[in-house]
């Protein structure tokens, strides 16, 4: 798993200087319009399917999917007052060197 609290950040840093897609739903029409450049998801969603489908899209074309292991810190860091299943960051902002370190870690 990548530095959680890198990715963290980064979702945190995107939602305020760029542009981020939250929820499954939300996530899944990212990845599949091609606009997704990182895709987090937290690991504790309940029901699994929920989150099951991102990691193998991701995979599909060719976008870095991270997991987190809380729901709660996700929606913290994408700035939400509840947990989020997933979140997609869109425009990076002023987050870009550290995206950039996450999508060049081989992880």
């Amino acid at each position: 798993m990548a530095n959680e609290a890198k990715v963290l950040e980064i979702v945190e840093i995107a939602r305020n200087t760029g542009k981020i897609r939250k929820g499954a739903n939300e996530a899944t029409k990212a990845i599949e319009k091609g606009d997704a450049k990182l895709v987090v998801y937290a690991s504790d969603v309940s029901p699994k399917e929920i989150v099951m489908h991102l990691p193998l899209l991701c995979k599909e074309k060719n976008i870095k999917c991270v997991a987190v292991s809380k729901k709660e810190d996700l929606g913290a860091a994408a700035g939400l007052g509840v947990g989020t299943a997933a979140v997609a960051v869109v425009k990076e902002g002023e987050a870009k060197a550290a995206l950039e370190e996450v999508l060049s870690s081989n992880e």
